[in-house]
């Protein structure tokens, strides 16, 4: 299938990432004609994307970074289903009133979050180090708050004593919260320990907890628990979420909005 040469740099960076991942590698050659770009346009996105750590640069193509069963790393992600997560974004900001405070997660939907609401007037404490950069860059009529703690390697996921004792001495009207697993039996869970206990605080200092999550991660079982479903008071995901899970969700008590 060749794809439109006319899309923009972020969905054919997205393309090309997939197939690199999914393939194990590529060819300039493969990815030209794949995308319609020229072999020049792709050797440029290659470079992009090697100097961002998602792939790795080889000679006439590029090859997957990504162990199997690994979990993928921020830099690989942030350029996954784009689109969908901007949709999902946009779900979200929709649901928060001016004027709330709002404790915003680690994540790349969470990423796409913050980009709407620094343009909003509400205070906002990011959890990562990517959302802080985008509000400080660009000040806007949000008001921001930066926790302590300590980033996690290639995440910038902020964790730690520090970040716990931030959100003990807050309370926020809502919480947004990424998600790396969600069902209705095994509640909400994340790949590293650390990362579910500033979750879990996250949700225990808020009025409510809106999860943000594509429907890749319904009905998936991470490695630390952050708590059962029934902490959860919406989730926002998209059509690809299975229609079981929703229903078991729904049931305990959660609702649940398609984007």
């Amino acid at each position: 299938m060749v794809f439109n040469s006319g899309m923009s740099n972020a969905d054919r960076q997205g393309l090309i990432t997939k197939v690199v991942r999914d393939s194990g590698g590529a060819t300039v050659q493969q990815l030209a004609e794949l995308t319609g770009a020229s072999e020049m346009t792709i050797r440029r996105d290659l470079d992009t994307l090697a100097a961002q750590g998602v792939l790795e640069r080889v000679r006439g193509g590029a090859r997957s970074l990504l162990l199997r069963g690994e979990e993928p790393p921020f830099a690989l992600r942030a350029h996954e289903g784009v689109d969908t997560k901007r949709r999902i974004a946009a779900k979200v900001s929709a649901l928060i009133a001016d004027g709330e405070s709002v404790l915003l997660d680690s994540g790349t939907t969470c990423l796409e979050v913050a980009r709407l609401l620094r343009e909003r007037p509400v205070t906002v404490m990011p959890l990562s180090l990517q959302a802080i950069q985008l509000f400080g860059a660009a000040p806007g009529p949000a008001t921001l708050v930066v926790p302590g703690g300590q980033p996690r390697a290639a995440e910038g996921a902020l964790t730690g004593p520090l970040t716990l004792a931030s959100l003990a001495a807050l309370r926020f009207d809502t919480a947004v919260i990424g998600c790396c697993g969600l069902s209705a039996t095994d509640g909400l869970t994340a790949y590293d320990l650390d990362d579910a206990a500033v979750k879990k605080a996250g949700i225990a200092s808020a009025r409510r907890t809106l999860v943000a999550s594509d429907g890749s991660k319904l009905g998936r079982t991470a490695f630390a628990h952050v708590g059962p479903s029934t902490l959860l008071h919406t989730l926002v995901t998209d059509d690809t979420a299975p229609a079981d899970e929703v229903a078991a969700l729904v049931d305990a008590g959660t609702i649940v909005t398609t984007a």
